[in-house]
């Protein structure tokens, strides 16, 4: 089978042809012209007709991840904040079907990763290892969560896509801001976030703050900047994303995966997380409750991934009979930082997508 694929960025378009689960032949990268819809829309079909002809063979399909809102189940794009000149609504699905006589699949690029991250990246890798170690320990639920200009989050459970009834499950960016209620949980968790809180700490003006990548480098002592600041910014991102991980595992239950632009940044972001997962709440009798009902791993962290990967495995008898059972001891859910390419993974997602809905 083979699909062409599309990770749609406010920048760069990147096209790519997926043969039976692998990359084949080489990558086209396009500027997106995201603010001019006739030079974006001509980009697009220059991007898919490059390709085909790239190819040795006829395509299936093309199946790729666009930003939303948008009717995804009919191809129909609307009012994007990054690509402005899709406003108003653009039947992108059907243009491309009347292009190029295949079925065209158009899903949300935060689905996609977490789709992607269930099929063939992070949750095999994980229940693969499970095994080895002898547990008999095996998940089916994946967050997946993308880091970058904007948050983006999927659902994926038994490796079915939930998507919602309006297309709109897993929008984590909109979530309440914990912090301040009058912003979103997205003003918190982005590009501009580590940059605002970087020139907070250290008293600047927002327009003269580095980007996250060159933060990273005053935080790491590589570059010259207010050192303490860059380590502050990205553990308060942290703090964010940390908010963010214990309310999706307390809702969905299973591993949270997380990728994009800033997650480079792991190492700065990570202690962050881990404050606000190990955060108590108040009660009004003034006891306190553990944010999360059970112990959620780092699996970046060595020691704990190999303490996650134990068997907690006892067998208990059945009351009443001579038969036994086994049960785990310890309930557990954890996040990781994906070690697999984001935008391929967002590229196999919409992949697997189009090879599961052919079949139907």
């Amino acid at each position: 089978m083979l699909v062409l694929t599309l990770d749609a960025g406010g920048t760069n378009f990147v096209f790519s042809a997926i043969k039976d689960g692998k990359f084949y032949g080489e990558k086209i990268i396009l500027p997106s012209n995201g603010d001019n819809l006739e030079l974006c829309l001509s980009g697009i079909v220059t991007g898919f007709s490059s390709l085909q002809k790239s190819c040795s063979q006829a395509i299936d399909a093309i199946s790729f991840g666009f930003p939303g809102p948008a009717e995804f189940s009919k191809g129909i794009i609307g009012d994007l904040f990054n690509l402005t000149g899709f406003r108003g609504g653009v039947a992108l699905g059907p243009m491309l079907e009347a292009k190029f006589s295949v079925p065209v699949f158009i899903n949300n690029d935060g689905d996609l990763y977490a789709y992607g991250e269930a099929l063939t990246g992070s949750l095999p890798k994980i229940n693969q290892d499970l095994l080895k170690s002898g547990s008999s320990k095996q998940y089916k639920n994946v967050v997946g969560m993308t880091l970058g200009t904007g948050f983006g989050a999927g659902l994926v459970h038994d490796g079915k896509l939930i998507k919602g009834d309006n297309i709109c499950a897993g929008e984590i960016w909109i979530t309440s801001n914990r912090a301040d209620s009058n912003y979103n949980s997205e003003e918190g968790v982005s590009i501009r976030a580590v940059k605002y809180f970087y020139a907070d700490f250290a008293n600047i003006d927002f327009d003269k703050s580095p980007e996250p990548k060159d933060i990273y480098k005053i935080a790491k002592g590589k570059t010259p900047g207010n050192k303490q600041a860059a380590i502050k910014a990205y553990e308060k991102t942290g703090r964010f994303i940390g908010d963010a991980v214990a309310n999706m595992i307390t809702l969905f239950d299973g591993i949270v995966v997380l990728g994009g632009g800033i997650a480079g940044a792991k190492d700065l972001i990570i202690p962050g997380i881990e404050i606000e997962l190990n955060h108590d709440f108040k009660t009004l009798n003034g006891t306190t409750n553990k944010r999360l009902t059970h112990k959620v791993f780092c699996l970046n962290n060595p020691n704990e991934y190999k303490e996650f990967l134990r068997d907690y495995g006892k067998t208990i008898g059945i009351p009443g009979t001579n038969k036994t059972i086994i049960y785990d001891m310890q309930p557990r859910a954890a996040y990781v930082f994906s070690d697999f390419d984001t935008s391929e993974m967002i590229s196999l997602g919409a992949y697997h997508l189009a090879q599961n809905l052919l079949k139907v």
